[in-house]
């Protein structure tokens, strides 16, 4: 006979993992919504947007789980990474960086609202997303043009974070949205769980 308890069980883990194949879902949209708009060889995508998201509602754990499922998706071949692109050789590519980051962006943006539940705590976790974000993905591509892919002429360290210039306004704009809409978001998302 099952018991509530493991009914309840049941029920947890079917909805986590449903949020996690929804967030996946979402970085896969994100990834190419806008990916073709290419600045320094950075594709424009809202990844970092769903990325702060999923540590905000799922929590820093269950946040961090989605992540890894998207890369391992795109590392196995699907094209869910941004321009369509996916397999194993995406590794090595000069914006792999950013995918890498996005594992740490979940699960410290998840931890920051656990400590921090205000609208302002959501809002500052997003912003320190997005800094962990540029930083992981562009000295990532720094390393990647210098050491394994061919660097445009004249290449620089200072190259690398200028061309991160350009998208920085749209970022913080989006930062700022996500704080505020996942801080109103997590309350309705939470009842499913009870």
């Amino acid at each position: 006979m099952t018991t509530t308890v493991e009914k309840t069980t049941n029920y947890s883990r079917t909805l986590q993992m449903v949020q996690i194949a929804m967030f996946s879902v979402l970085m896969m949209i994100g990834a190419n919504i806008s990916s073709f708009l290419v600045i320094g060889g950075v594709p424009i995508t809202l990844q970092t947007f769903f990325a702060i998201l999923a540590g905000m509602i799922l929590g820093s754990r269950t946040g961090l789980i989605a992540m890894l499922f998207y890369a391992f998706i795109g590392l196995a071949g699907l094209p869910v990474f941004a321009q369509f692109s996916g397999g194993i050789d995406s590794l090595i590519s000069p914006t792999f960086g950013f995918i890498v980051s996005y594992f740490f962006v979940a699960y410290i943006v998840g931890e920051i609202v656990r400590k921090f539940p205000s609208v302002k705590g959501f809002i500052i976790a997003a912003l320190v997303g997005t800094v962990i974000n540029y930083v992981i993905g562009t000295n990532w591509m720094y390393a990647a043009y210098k050491f394994w892919f061919a660097a445009p002429e004249g290449f620089t360290y200072q190259m690398a974070w200028a061309w991160m210039v350009v998208p920085l306004p749209k970022d913080i704009i989006l930062a700022i949205f996500a704080g505020i809409f996942g801080y109103r978001l997590k309350p309705i998302v939470q009842r499913f769980k009870k």
